[in-house]
């Protein structure tokens, strides 16, 4: 009897250690994507490359972007400099971590303004699907893959 009361408590303990840990990775990886997001709507990018691994890649709408350097320096940071304003709606987020690999499913609206007030804003829906991979005690991007359509008129 005592052994295998003692038998239940052991994996029950390694059981809540390893919900445990899942959850704190989930945490990490919730607070990396957050990041990213938030950087978005400040329009400051100037702290996203320490949230992607430096061979890490980037999909767009149907195209190949390159490696987060890439995108950030040819495509991101570019468009910014002809926004007013970039926000996020309707955000959800799911998380599955599989040891040092995350997966993320994103959906979203978000609607942007320009500097230029003659330029009418944009409002699209989006979603994005990322995977995150842990190296050494550390979550960052691997694969980021966004795209966005316009709003459908009610049929």
């Amino acid at each position: 009897m005592f052994r295998s009361t003692f038998a239940g408590l052991a994996v029950a303990a390694l059981l809540a250690t390893a919900s445990q840990a899942q959850t704190g990775d989930e945490q990490q990886v919730r607070a990396v994507v957050t990041a990213y997001k938030t950087a978005i709507e400040r329009m400051d990018v100037s702290q996203t490359p320490a949230l992607f691994w430096s061979d890490s890649e980037i999909f767009e709408n149907g195209g190949v972007e390159g490696s987060f350097a890439y995108y950030l320096e040819h495509h991101l940071g570019p468009e910014f400099a002809d926004l007013a304003g970039f926000d996020f709606r309707d955000h959800d987020m799911k998380i599955e971590v599989d040891g040092d690999t995350a997966f993320v499913s994103e959906t979203y609206t978000y609607h942007i303004t320009f500097k230029d007030g003659a330029r009418a804003p944009i409002e699209r829906r989006g979603a994005a699907t990322s995977v995150l991979r842990k190296r050494g005690d550390e979550w960052r991007f691997d694969i980021y893959h966004s795209s966005a359509r316009p709003f459908r008129p009610a049929a």
